[in-house]
């Protein structure tokens, strides 16, 4: 667990020191930590360290660390010291007939970023009775291979997802390129937050739109210091 414990001091404190170059408070910033490059032992490591939001790409290996961390959360119910239950984070693409599958799991789906998706979503969601927080992915940095929305059609399909009501639309979620240049990283970042607060001051969205989830491993300081609520980072804490 030492390793790990540094690695995660690391990043919290290269995350406050970003929020004190943009004058933002870190308690507003959420880690979400994500496992798929970690073994089972440092994802429960990160758990006893009290973490307790977890993030994966793809729905196989969601549902089955998901039910691993169950069983480990029961095993150990006794433990004051572990969470009761840990909130998951679908952050890769979702294909629309994987949803049934990821609902039941997820706390929050970071990847919606079509309105078949979203309906699919919707309805799925009424059959079980649920109703799920989302984020609109919206695709800033225009690399025809990344999926999210195109920015021009952002405000549209946020307008037409709000009026779904079994999904809760609660934000926007990007990714930078996988690049050095961090003027091109924040400025798909500086896009992304400027689109966030354009929907919310339009009121095309309701009050619940408040996160936005950008930053990864490589580019999480400058998410932070461009309005990121929500951190998605993994090989920085797993691979050191």
């Amino acid at each position: 667990m030492g390793k790990i414990s540094e690695r995660i001091e690391r990043t919290k404190g290269a995350i406050a020191d970003a929020c004190a170059r943009a004058g933002r408070d870190p308690d507003q910033i959420k880690l979400v930590i994500v496992t798929k490059s970690a073994g089972l032992d440092q994802i429960q490591d990160v758990i006893r360290l009290g973490f307790v939001n977890l993030g994966e790409n793809r729905v196989q290996q969601l549902k089955r660390i998901s039910a691993q961390i169950d069983e480990f959360l029961q095993r150990n119910s006794g433990n004051t010291e572990l969470p009761e239950k840990v909130n998951w984070h679908m952050i890769g693409h979702l294909q629309r007939n994987k949803v049934r599958q990821v609902l039941p799991i997820t706390s929050l789906i970071h990847s919606v970023d079509t309105l078949r998706l979203a309906e699919e979503i919707n309805t799925c969601s009424a059959k079980l009775g649920l109703c799920p927080k989302v984020l609109l992915q919206v695709n800033t940095s225009q690399e025809p291979q990344k999926y999210g929305a195109p920015v021009g059609a952002a405000t549209h399909l946020a307008e037409q997802i709000q009026t779904l009501s079994n999904l809760d639309l609660i934000g926007l979620m990007t990714m930078a390129p996988l690049t050095y240049n961090k003027d091109v990283v924040r400025a798909c970042f500086v896009r992304a937050r400027e689109l966030f607060v354009e929907m919310r001051g339009e009121r095309i969205v309701g009050p619940n739109f408040i996160e936005l989830s950008m930053g990864m491993s490589s580019d999480y300081e400058v998410a932070v210091e461009e309005g990121a609520t929500i951190l998605r980072i993994g090989s920085a804490i797993f691979a050191g």
